[in-house]
């Protein structure tokens, strides 16, 4: 039995994927552990041995691994070993939570379906690094965070839901990034628990929600976040 006291077999098992310190793996970690959740998270994994992240899941009482990307030839390689890891944790989710690596499409392909990420822009803007730059150096009026799919094309999965944030004048990227974050921490756990009641699905190239095509993206109402 997990330090939750939650050990049924027929529970959504979640494994998070991340690179750094874990802020958005805090957040589900705190969303999983709330009585009725249904999913469970059943290990934490890193690209890097010295993620602070694995510390949160540790403390939590979380199994942790590590699939050292510097250890590798090629990126092949890696996904391969990785894939052959979960494949034994039998995840029905797999979350990236800050997981900084682009994913081979053979790997994307074996989990189709199973794959969701987190990305701090308005997808389709800004996919890749330094969207929170990206969006001043363009005067965005908005910016904010997209939960999608993950697909062969980098942050072009099928998006689920979004969640804006205002561009104040003086913001710099460092305080664009932190409201964006705030935002992180309450969409991302309820998009993986409607993910895990099996709400949300991953259709031929559409989001399925409540078993029909969403006819466009989830925007959560600015009180989600009071």
């Amino acid at each position: 039995m997990d330090p939750s006291g939650n050990d049924n077999p027929l529970e959504p098992r979640i494994v998070v994927l991340i690179s750094g310190t874990g802020s958005n793996l805090q957040a589900l970690i705190e969303s999983t552990r709330a009585p009725g959740h249904p999913g469970r998270i059943v290990a934490v994994g890193s690209n890097r041995p010295d993620a602070a992240g694995l510390q949160r899941a540790e403390q939590a009482g979380i199994e942790t691994f590590v699939v050292d990307h510097t250890t590798y030839r090629d990126r092949a390689s890696f996904d391969a070993d990785l894939l052959r890891k979960l494949e034994a944790l039998n995840p029905d989710a797999i979350v990236l939570a800050g997981f900084m690596r682009i994913l081979t499409e053979d790997f994307v392909r074996h989990f189709r379906g199973r794959l969701i990420n987190i990305h701090p822009s308005l997808l389709p803007k800004y996919q890749g690094l330094n969207t929170h730059q990206r969006a001043l150096d363009a005067g965005d009026a908005t910016h904010g965070t997209s939960v999608h799919f993950v697909t062969e094309e980098l942050d072009g999965g099928p998006v689920i839901a979004r969640a804006e944030v205002p561009v104040l004048e003086n913001d710099t990227a460092d305080t664009l990034a932190a409201r964006v974050k705030a935002r992180e921490h309450v969409l991302y756990p309820i998009i993986l628990r409607w993910f895990c009641e099996g709400r949300i699905a991953l259709g031929n190239d559409e989001v399925l929600f409540d078993g029909s095509p969403l006819p466009q993206v989830l925007s959560l109402p600015a009180d989600a976040y009071q």
